[in-house]
């Protein structure tokens, strides 16, 4: 079993899921007392979030990758940034590194591929929705055509993220609300509905929507487990 590399901290709220996962995971398919073997770095994320409202994203790239570097040294396989936004940065990542960066969008695009989806609708912060790093690659990836909400709920959708989840708040209206939003996508033709914020499966499960929905976390996490267990 190869040894998962995290960078966590982007909120610590969806941390806890990843090493939730992988934990549950590893004891899956071994059985008895058997658990993850995993190296943490995680970050104070007043410290990013400002580095993304300042458009530092520089600054934040040699942040993380030191981290990673570090994490790289004390032993990790791989290196998984848990979230989704930061994947912005990570080719400043993986430019500093020799272990694999396990995209998190690439775990995404296989799983809908896997159900035979073409059209998907993302949920995310705001950058994720609104600029290529992450729509694209699963475009040139996965060839899938990726849809986005409006305007004014995109800017909902992005501040619930930083004011409520990210902060361990879960109301029934914002669930309400992400459901509605999630409506609207599917009627301009989504298939399914990307949750490419991590802490997002924390407000909406699927067993809320007949919409298929797709857990980042979750398969970020799936997609380090079948690394780690992975022959060279």
């Amino acid at each position: 079993m190869k040894t998962i590399g995290l960078l966590g901290g982007m909120s610590w709220e969806s941390t806890v899921l990843y090493y939730q996962l992988l934990n549950e995971g590893v004891r899956d398919k071994l059985g008895g007392l058997h658990s993850a073997k995993i190296l943490m770095h995680s970050v104070d994320f007043a410290e990013i979030e400002q580095f993304q409202v300042n458009g530092q994203w520089d600054a934040a790239g040699e942040k993380l990758a030191a981290a990673a570097l570090g994490l790289e040294q004390t032993g990790a396989d791989m290196i998984l940034i848990c979230t989704n936004l930061m994947h912005k940065i990570a080719p400043t990542i993986e430019a500093q590194i020799k272990v694999p960066l396990l995209h998190i969008a690439d775990a995404a695009g296989r799983a809908i591929k896997g159900q035979g989806l073409k059209k998907i609708g993302l949920l995310g912060a705001r950058y994720t929705m609104e600029e290529d790093f992450y729509r694209q690659r699963l475009l040139d990836n996965f060839d899938l055509d990726v849809i986005i909400p409006a305007a004014e709920d995109r800017e909902y959708i992005h501040q619930t993220i930083f004011r409520e989840l990210c902060q361990g708040k879960f109301t029934e209206e914002s669930r309400k609300n992400y459901l509605d939003i999630m409506t609207k996508l599917h009627q301009q033709g989504a298939q399914g509905v990307i949750l490419g914020c991590t802490e997002i499966p924390l407000l909406v499960r699927q067993e809320d929507t007949d919409l298929p929905l797709f857990n980042t976390a979750a398969l970020h996490a799936k997609f380090a487990l079948e690394s780690a267990f992975m022959t060279e």
